[in-house]
């Protein structure tokens, strides 16, 4: 029974994957290989969350729950879901709260921000 659970979880894992490179392979230059170096950075900075495809966007899911996504336009848009890790404090009646970035360029100080971006919202 395990094994049938682990192998049900591997081939979701894998549809979900083979859909989220299915859109970033749409995206226009540069940001299809923007894309791919940032679905790379969503897997290694939170191993736990699942490529899946949310409103027709690459999309990374934490049990069934869209965390963050991208999309490209006229800039590479990076987004949290309402479902993301972003503490508000107790008793705050409301906060505004960072929850979409856009870039045109993936430089190094990009990648390590949207890395603890993604850190912080899967936790």
């Amino acid at each position: 029974m395990a094994e049938k659970k682990a192998a049900n979880l591997a081939a979701k894992k894998a549809a979900g994957e083979s859909s989220v490179f299915a859109k970033i392979e749409e995206m226009p230059a540069p940001y299809c290989a923007i894309g791919e170096r940032l679905h790379a950075l969503i897997l290694r900075s939170a191993p736990a969350l699942e490529p899946t495809t949310w409103y027709g966007m690459p999309a990374y899911a934490k049990d069934g729950k869209v965390i963050c996504f991208f999309r490209a336009d006229k800039y590479m848009t990076f987004g949290l879901s309402d479902k993301a890790n972003l503490h508000i404090e107790a008793g705050a009646s409301h906060q505004l709260r960072e929850s979409a970035w856009f870039f045109t360029e993936m430089d190094d100080a990009t990648e390590a921000r949207l890395s603890a971006i993604v850190r912080k919202a899967a936790s």
